[in-house]
């Protein structure tokens, strides 16, 4: 169930960065199909290699367990930035936001 999850989670992200399996794998300083690898359950990443894949998606393990969260680095950049806003601004955005959900 999990390695499915995983490997599904690894190609959703790397699509949303627009990077090829091949980049991203050289990048986290595996072989060339090292990602190819996961994504078709051919293989699991170590520990080690999995805390360099939320590295490289700049997000942390429990971000890439939270299925809720499509693009999870997106939203820490968001809470990030609402952390910056005072009180009025924080309830003039979920004013939008819940216009928005309607």
């Amino acid at each position: 169930m999990y390695e499915r999850f995983l490997s599904e989670r690894i190609a959703k992200l790397r699509t949303m960065k627009k990077v090829s399996a091949r980049d991203m794998s050289l990048s986290i300083g595996q072989n060339e199909n090292y990602i190819n690898h996961i994504e078709n359950g051919k293989s699991m990443p170590s520990m080690q290699v999995f805390f360099y894949i939320c590295e490289y998606f700049k997000i942390t393990p429990q971000e890439f367990f939270d299925e809720e969260t499509r693009d999870p680095a997106q939203m820490k950049e968001i809470v990030t930035d609402l952390k910056t806003l005072d009180e009025k601004q924080i309830n003039n955005i979920h004013e939008i936001i819940k216009d928005l959900k309607r």
